[in-house]
């Protein structure tokens, strides 16, 4: 008898334990405005219908194009199905965070802004096997201040991993 408690105490515990919400995207994608940029970057988060998630995600800047680097530090929320539909999770999400737009325009001038930055758009998750999906976003920011492209769009795809 006195070996059964410890095994049933811990089956007990396995059983009325929560399920992890937690889950990590390395992101790659581009930024839209003002000309196509590639940006890279990850998102780490948690929680079920509505989640939470940090970001950053960063791209170079282009001297030849006039094209700004743009680095992003987000906090989001995000509202998604609680399972697929027909294969697909949607979600919304929406956040707020830091900013920095950097531009070299010619040696030793250089354009650098930092300040607050809102994001809003919408994604989807489709699961490949196990806690590995893939995932598509799509997102429109505000940047604050003096940027010199205040409304950015950014379109990227992620590998996701739920544990």
């Amino acid at each position: 008898m006195r070996h059964i408690r410890p095994f049933v105490l811990a089956l007990g515990l396995v059983a009325v334990a929560a399920p992890a919400y937690a889950d990590l995207t390395f992101i790659v994608g581009s930024n839209q405005t003002p000309a196509s940029r590639s940006v890279k970057g990850f998102a780490i988060g948690g929680g079920g219908m509505l989640a939470t998630e940090f970001e950053y995600v960063n791209n170079g800047e282009n001297v030849e194009e006039g094209t700004p680097g743009l680095r992003t530090f987000m906090g989001n929320v995000l509202v998604q199905t609680p399972f697929a539909v027909a294969g697909f999770q949607p979600y919304a999400t929406a956040g707020i965070g830091y900013y920095r737009e950097r531009l070299e325009i010619t040696a030793p001038a250089l354009h650098q802004e930092s300040g607050l930055g809102f994001n809003s758009g919408v994604g989807v998750k489709v699961k490949i096997f196990g806690p590995l999906m893939a995932r598509a976003d799509y997102r429109v920011m505000k940047l604050r201040g003096e940027a010199l492209y205040p409304t950015v769009h950014r379109v990227y795809s992620g590998i996701h991993l739920a544990f």
